[in-house]
């Protein structure tokens, strides 16, 4: 299958690097290009693509107002092509809480599209399927099941002395979704989530501020204290847990990718699974893959409680279908209805 891209980028340069890199892959085509909001409005509509490219630095249409209305009317998996400034990470972080499905960083020459990184998102993104609306308005997510519907543990006697998470495609406005729940002296929580190391502390920023519990870039040997949620940084060192009930500490440790991906959430379930064991509870939200899938098993086994997004609520079923097939979820949950889960077993 050819996936049809339409590429929404003011700088003539950058769409004819676009064009050029995209073209080389044989299952991608460009079949529209725009240099603004009004022009990309159109073209969506006149071609109905499987993936927008959006540059979120744009004159004209805010982007995060352009990726709003593209939501609402004509809902596609957008990726945020964005510069190197600050304020194009903070807003890159606003647009993934707002639901684009991933980001991508890109060098001022164009280099950056070398690394067949960019063609790889859009392969992925081409999987992601929404929910068109019937009338233009945007979509209301329907009501999470009942309990009684959500297979579950048994309940579990005290709250967990540690959260362990990981995300990957869709994952930023999962985070905020899970996060805006969680109480301000809520257990440490550590997270993994798949992003450039450019986008991760405006991620954390945006989690922040929207969120009751503190949320920071996760620090080597930082000491993991309840009321804070911790992000990996995103760059070339997995985040992993170390120490023993009487305290816990985030370890940044380099080395090689594991399940393809540098950080991994196997990596931090893996470290949660042996150092905290039945006492953590794990939540293995939306994304492409299987990362996390073994390591939530390893915590399944070690008998923390462990949660999987539903397959309704998932931008990308493919690292919680991962783990469900395993055995690794002792509960399968809608994204709504997941810290519910964690804080009614601790009650």
């Amino acid at each position: 299958m050819t996936i049809r891209v339409v590429v929404v980028e003011d700088s003539p340069t950058m769409r004819a690097i676009l064009m050029a890199r995209l073209s080389e892959e044989p299952d991608i085509k460009v079949v529209a290009t725009a240099a603004n909001a009004a022009e990309g409005r159109e073209l969506i509509r006149q071609f109905d693509p499987d993936v927008v490219t959006l540059d979120i630095e744009m004159p004209g249409m805010n982007g995060l107002d352009f990726l709003d209305k593209i939501m609402a009317l004509r809902p596609t998996p957008v990726i945020i092509i964005s510069g190197a400034t600050q304020e194009g990470a903070a807003t890159t972080a606003e647009a993934l809480a707002r639901g684009a499905v991933a980001c991508y960083a890109k060098a001022q020459d164009g280099s950056a599209f070398k690394d067949g990184r960019l063609a790889d998102m859009i392969r992925e993104a081409a999987q992601v399927r929404f929910q068109r609306p019937a009338v233009a308005q945007r979509p209301v997510a329907p009501p999470p099941p009942p309990v009684s519907n959500i297979t579950t543990m048994p309940r579990r006697s005290g709250p967990p002395s540690l959260v362990a998470i990981g995300s990957s495609t869709g994952g930023v406005e999962a985070l905020h979704a899970v996060l805006s729940a969680f109480p301000a002296d809520c257990p440490p929580t550590v997270i993994v989530q798949h992003v450039n190391a450019r986008f991760a502390p405006s991620i954390a920023q945006s989690l922040d501020q929207a969120c009751p519990p503190r949320v920071l870039i996760a620090e080597p040997d930082m000491p993991l204290r309840p009321g804070h949620v911790y992000l990996a940084p995103g760059d070339d060192r997995h985040l992993t847990v170390s120490g023993t009930s009487s305290g816990y500490h985030a370890r940044l440790r380099p080395g090689q990718p594991i399940s393809g991906h540098m950080p991994s959430v196997d990596a931090l379930f893996l470290s949660v699974a042996e150092k905290v064991g039945a006492a953590a509870a794990g939540i293995l939200l939306t994304g492409m893959g299987s990362d996390g899938a073994q390591g939530l098993l390893a915590m399944h086994r070690a008998g923390a409680l462990t949660i999987a997004q539903d397959e309704a609520t998932c931008t990308v079923f493919g690292m919680p279908r991962a783990a469900i097939a395993l055995g690794a979820a002792g509960v399968v949950a809608p994204l709504n209805s997941i810290p519910a889960q964690i804080f009614r077993m601790a009650a």
